[in-house]
């Protein structure tokens, strides 16, 4: 039952633009102090916005070891309710104006679609995870299938 689901919600190829645009800025910043400077600049820029962008797309969702993994948080599925799949549309609400604070959010953008869990644990106070995933079916099944193993 190990590694039953393992998602890594990378960023867009086209996100990986934005660093050489930082070091670009950057290094027209600095042109006015020295030509080393600039080139400093661009360095520090390029590796500063990669590092930002790879720390941003390295969120993780897992489903392992009868355990959810969403980014920082470990639930127990058998303190999870129903999984609902999110259509672009659907998603867009629920990370809007269907949401609701105490939620727990592992949103990216940059994936359309989404799976909002039930927490069924009446000692913790948030009420859904919403999961940007670009699976949403394959987690679910995962889920419900994980709840299974941790039932027997």
């Amino acid at each position: 039952m190990e590694g039953m689901y393992d998602e890594r919600l990378t960023v867009p190829r086209s996100w990986w633009l934005l660093p050489a645009a930082v070091g670009l800025t950057l290094a027209l910043i600095l042109i006015r102090v020295s030509g080393p400077a600039a080139l400093v600049g661009l360095v520090v820029g390029v590796a500063a916005g990669a590092v930002a962008i790879s720390s941003y797309g390295s969120a993780r969702i897992r489903v392992v070891q009868g355990s959810l993994v969403a980014g920082p948080a470990r639930i127990p599925v058998d303190a999870l309710g129903s999984a609902q799949a999110l259509s672009p549309a659907e998603a867009v609400a629920w990370r809007g104006p269907k949401a609701d604070p105490r939620a727990f959010m592992l949103l990216r953008s940059y994936v359309p679609t989404a799976l909002r869990v039930e927490v069924s644990d009446p000692a913790d106070p948030t009420p859904y995870l919403y999961l940007s995933t670009r699976s949403p079916m394959k987690l679910a099944e995962a889920l419900e299938e994980a709840r299974r193993g941790a039932r027997t």
